[in-house]
């Protein structure tokens, strides 16, 4: 079986692509750009120049796939939930002009609301395109990366502040971006499942802000305390980091919905437990990225 990979250098994508080579897979690689592929892969694997926004690159580059790992790529849109429900419905075209038999798609926590979850409502759009497809689709909604966390590093590094828009105290699943491309893999080898499912994949334990701060304290071997700020104040580090309004609204919506009571749709089970903890990434990558001397 042909098995395609989007975003074959991201988080998900890279450790997916590991695994099916581990598994005996020669899998395609979707991409942009296949000048960027780590070269010690490069005879082991096959590689197809495809932008997701255009749509007939999507269905050249998957005729023949028996099985698709597809991510909504990071856009570019200035509506990133319309950005998002554009890359998926190209890929619901190519499952549905390519019969590709089976579709695993990295979704969100959140996206059952379908609107009002900022960004995450363009996840939302794409379930359903892929669901009208009448092809076997799995969707997997995974919780808060702990990778995002490197993107606090100057003010964990500076004062030990992990600053927040969401509610500090409120518990959410946390996981490992390597934990959701082994679920991914996994998925992706087996032809025994059919239809349309969800899989959630919610990380070893529900963490709030305040809890992630305790854990890094000890995994850090230094105090890290959970802050919250406003949305006005996320909006200001936004604008500063050069996004356009309604990119600025795309990310401030994904936090504001945390906070109106909402309960995911998919409950914690044995299946959705995945195994590394915020203790040992943290031990892995923020402490060595904290170590490491900051960009001049």
């Amino acid at each position: 079986m042909k098995i395609a990979v989007t975003t074959p250098n991201g988080q998900v994508g890279s450790r997916v692509v590991r695994l099916l080579l581990q598994a005996g897979v020669r899998p395609t690689l979707l991409m942009r750009d296949p000048a960027k592929l780590d070269a010690q892969l490069a005879d082991r694997v096959s590689t197809v120049r495809c932008d997701q926004s255009d749509a007939e690159s999507v269905v050249r580059a998957t005729e023949g796939v028996g099985a698709l790992f597809w991510v909504d790529p990071p856009t570019g849109a200035e509506n990133p939930v319309e950005g998002y429900a554009l890359a998926g419905a190209n890929a619901a075209r190519a499952v549905r002009e390519n019969r590709i038999a089976r579709t695993v798609f990295l979704s969100s926590v959140g996206a059952e609301k379908r609107s009002g979850a900022g960004e995450i409502d363009g996840l939302g759009r794409t379930e359903e395109l892929l669901n009208e497809t009448g092809a076997h689709v799995l969707h997997l909604r995974c919780g808060y990366f702990f990778s995002n966390l490197l993107g606090e590093l100057e003010s964990l590094r500076t004062d030990g502040v992990l600053r927040t828009a969401m509610d500090i105290d409120e518990p959410m699943p946390w996981v490992d971006p390597r934990d959701i491309g082994d679920v991914a893999a996994a998925r992706l080898l087996s032809d025994v499942w059919t239809g349309r499912r969800v899989q959630a994949v919610h990380g070893p334990e529900d963490l709030s802000f305040s809890g992630a701060a305790e854990v890094l304290t000890r995994a850090l071997g230094r105090r890290v305390r959970a802050e919250r700020i406003s949305d006005d104040a996320l909006r200001e580090r936004l604008r500063a980091a050069g996004l356009g309004p309604a990119q600025v609204e795309g990310v401030v919506g994904m936090t504001a919905w945390t906070r109106d009571g909402f309960r995911a749709e998919d409950p914690r089970t044995v299946l959705t437990t995945t195994p590394t903890t915020l203790a040992a990434w943290a031990h892995a990558h923020l402490l060595p990225a904290l170590r490491a001397a900051p960009a001049a």
